[in-house]
Parts: structure tokens; sequence; C-alpha cells
């Protein structure tokens, strides 16, 4: 008993830099996301196809590949000194899903009709009012259900932090591996990730419940 309580509170302080993770790059990604999106639609076609090709980049490459680039490939490079590993995961993490969201995002605002626009014109509203009053609505209904999926893969990669040695709640699970020869701890952390998840499953349900206003 004394052996699950050491292991559970090790494991809760893992989780807690796995936290840390999940909610910092919602915190930035999402809002990039947003922006990366409207220069994938800009009517700019160089900045427009610069755009693509970054996120056509990030997606088609692993995260995996893309901390160890960060996190080693300054240093390599231009010789500089590595920034610091949680700098890294950070950095990787919100660049990936920022592109990830933008596709969702321009997914969302290419689904809305033109009429919803040019209604907005003849009633004198000016783009941004039009975007922000009327169009954003009916997009966050149809991104919750790609979104809160997304969202939830973003639960499960934060163990690639593990990559570059930030001690998140894998990490811990496999220190038990190398000095207690003890392998249970590995599978205790499935019940963190399956609570959390669980409880993110039943918020988005209920989200999509309350978006229901729109029905087209």
């Amino acid at each position: 008993m004394e052996k699950f309580l050491s292991v559970t509170l090790d494991l809760a302080k893992g989780f807690g830099t796995t936290l840390q993770i999940f909610g910092l790059t919602l915190l930035f990604a999402l809002p990039i996301g947003l922006i990366i999106s409207f220069g994938s639609m800009s009517k700019f076609r160089p900045l427009r196809w610069l755009v693509r090709i970054f996120v056509w980049i990030i997606r088609g490459t692993p995260l995996m590949l893309q901390l160890i680039v960060i996190y080693y490939g300054p240093g390599l490079i231009f010789h500089w000194d590595l920034m610091p590993r949680f700098t890294a995961v950070m950095v990787a993490f919100v660049i990936n899903y920022s592109c990830y969201f933008s596709e969702i995002f321009r997914g969302g605002i290419e689904s809305v009709p033109k009429g919803q626009y040019e209604a907005g014109q003849v009633l004198g509203m000016t783009k941004s009012q039009i975007f922000f009053k009327v169009i954003l609505l009916q997009v966050i209904k149809k991104i919750v259900p790609p979104m809160s999926n997304e969202i939830i893969t973003l639960v499960k990669d934060t163990s690639l932090a593990r990559i570059i040695s930030v001690y998140e709640v894998i990490w811990n699970a496999q220190v038990y591996i190398k000095l207690d020869g003890l392998i249970w701890p590995l599978f205790y952390t499935g019940a963190f990730y399956l609570l959390f998840s669980g409880i993110l499953t039943i918020l988005f349900n209920l989200i999509e419940k309350k978006m229901n206003y729109f029905r087209g």
C-alpha cells in the first residue's frame, strides 16, 4: 500500500507537467491557429501558398521529429546554447497544433455560406463585425467535433515530451522499471490519461449540446 501511494504521488507530479504542456499548448495554439488560417485563406497568393506549404510540412512530419529538431537544431546548426527542455517542448507543440487547428478553423470558416457575409454587408456591418457577430458562432459549432478529437489527441501526445527528457507522467513511471523492476506503474499511467480524456469527452459533449442553436 505504501508503494502504491508513493507511485501515485510520483505519477501525479509527472501528470502535473503533462497538464502544463496541455494547457499552455491550447492557450497559444488556438489563437495562433486562427491567425494561420487567415493566412492560408489570404487573397495574396504568395502569402497563401507560403502558409499552406508550412502547414503541409508541419502536418506531414512527426511531432517527435519536430521536438528533436527544435531542441537540438539551433545548437548543432548555429552553435547556440540549447534552450530549456520545457521551452523546446512548448515551441514544438504550439507550432504543431497551431497548424492542425488552422486547418480545422479554415474548414469551418469556408463551410459558412457566402450569403451570410452578403447579408451582413447589406445590413451595413463591417467585415470584423460580420466575422465576430455572425460567422464565428457558426464556425465554433462546426469545428467542435474535429477540435475535440484533436484536443484529446493532444492529451496523449504530451507523452512525447519525454523524448527530450521532460519529466512527464510516463517518464516518472519508467523510473520504476529501471530502479525497481516494476512495470505496473507504467500501466497505471493509463488511468491518468483515461480519466482526463473522459472528463474532456464529457465536456465537449456538453458544449456540442449547448451549440445546437444552429441547426445548419
